[in-house]
């Protein structure tokens, strides 16, 4: 009697109504002691504890939401940007057909952090999963309810905890996501994101039909390579670009520092991180897109300060300059530009793209007497090596432009060298770099 009436007050579809009454009539019917009552019983809990028509108020109120991401976030204007237009279609439709946004960039910064401020702006319950892990189908759609121990996905799962049919939904890392022999999670993940398809989305376990299509789903990637292209057919990319010195100058100003102060409970002590000193730290200390390894530096030295203030309860106010921060850091990590002093012949400088952010990395070449050999070095990626070569077939068929026909080409050999050869480098976009030191090398200009 008491799950009749929480079915009638579940508000679920006629369907699932009728699925569950089904259901309860032949929890009715069983023994107690038949071990698949209590299977019965846990898959009815389910059904009558999930969010059939309950949903958040809809707020969209875009100045307030335009307020909350500018408190939480300093920059990333198009994100910000696009967020807002999401809002004000909502406001004027009622109801959109939510679009699955991937928020992509390196890692450290905020692609995670701006999900939470989206779902306060929204006056919505934040759900994140983490999908770096997930192997198996199941993990999305659920098991079926045969198996011992079934339950539903993590979809459904994190709308259960919501408590409400319109959450936003963060798909952490889905770059990281893995295949194996039991199953692509990422075909399941189509049916769970698709805008097409998800109101009528079908988890293994419930067997009927939910609607997500209230949901915002919201996934992050650190590289978009990765993603199976049928699903980021799906997907609004948003690119998340490195912060400028100055921007991550702001973000340590008004966001970490205070954080940190407070982690370490330092709050109440006067610690004087001058502005000199936090330039220094972000040019000298870290290299990175992101704000991650700045607020470890941050946290470094207010462990010092901490411990000091713990051994001896004297200080009062502590001012920290660029001279100090040898004492708290140690040596410079980093100079600031490692361009070369001087010109060089056969030299020249590229930059790469790393799932970090990117990298300066410099091309030399060496030609001396030979058989006409190309040796490449470096730990080159099969299509560097197909540049290289590229590089060369152009400059011997240019010769005569680039005032190079004295030379006899099968009496050289050429030597291009990547340094840091113990790092694998790959990707097409370093041809240019490789012509401009081959001319160099042979024109001796």
């Amino acid at each position: 009697s008491e799950f009749k009436k929480k079915i009638k007050e579940a508000n679920m579809h006629q369907e699932v109504m009728q699925k569950a009454e089904r259901e309860l009539s032949r929890l009715a019917k069983m023994s107690s002691y038949n071990p698949e009552s209590s299977y019965i019983r846990t898959y009815l809990e389910w059904l009558v504890d999930l969010p059939w028509k309950i949903t958040d108020k809809k707020n969209a109120d875009v100045d307030f939401a335009a307020k909350v991401l500018d408190q939480d976030h300093y920059g990333l204007p198009k994100v910000k940007e696009r967020i807002l237009e999401y809002l004000a279609v909502h406001k004027l439709v009622g109801k959109i057909r939510g679009p699955i946004l991937c928020f992509y960039g390196p890692p450290g910064v905020g692609k995670t952090s701006i999900g939470k401020s989206i779902a306060r702006a929204l006056d919505r319950k934040f759900i994140r999963v983490s999908l770096g892990v997930i192997h198996d189908e199941a993990e999305i759609r659920g098991h079926r309810r045969t198996y011992v121990g079934a339950m539903p996905g993590r979809v459904i799962q994190g709308i259960k905890n919501a408590g409400t049919k319109n959450p936003v939904f963060m798909l952490d890392e889905i770059d990281k996501i893995g295949t194996d022999f039991r199953g692509d999670p990422s075909s399941a993940l189509l049916e769970a994101l698709d805008p097409e398809q998800n109101n009528a989305f079908s988890d293994h376990y419930l067997e009927v039909a939910y609607d997500l299509s209230d949901v915002m789903f919201i996934t992050t990637a650190n590289i978009l390579d990765t993603i199976p292209p049928a699903l980021r057919d799906r997907l609004e990319i948003i690119n998340f670009p490195g912060y400028t010195e100055e921007e991550k100058f702001h973000i340590a100003k008004n966001f970490l520092i205070g954080k940190q102060l407070e982690s370490h409970g330092l709050a109440k002590i006067k610690i004087d991180l001058s502005d000199a000193a936090l330039r220094e730290i972000i040019s000298k200390y870290t290299r990175e897109a992101g704000v991650r390894e700045l607020e470890r530096e941050i946290a470094a030295i207010l462990r010092k300060v901490a411990k000091k203030i713990a051994s001896n309860k004297g200080y009062k106010n502590i001012k920290i300059g660029p001279r100090q921060l040898k004492i708290y850091l140690g040596p410079h990590k980093f100079s600031k530009t490692i361009a070369e002093k001087q010109d060089e012949i056969g030299m020249s400088t590229g930059l790469s793209v790393t799932s970090s952010g990117g990298e300066i990395l410099f091309v030399e070449v060496t030609i001396m007497p030979g058989k006409g050999n190309l040796i490449l070095t470096g730990q080159l990626g099969n299509v560097m090596k197909e540049s290289a070569q590229a590089a060369l077939s152009y400059i011997k068929s240019r010769a005569t432009v680039i005032s190079l026909s004295n030379i006899d080409f099968s009496k050289v050999d050429v030597h291009i060298h990547v340094p840091e050869g113990a790092v694998p480098k790959e990707g097409p976009s370093a041809g240019i770099a490789i012509t401009t030191a081959l001319v160099s090398a042979l024109t001796k200009i």
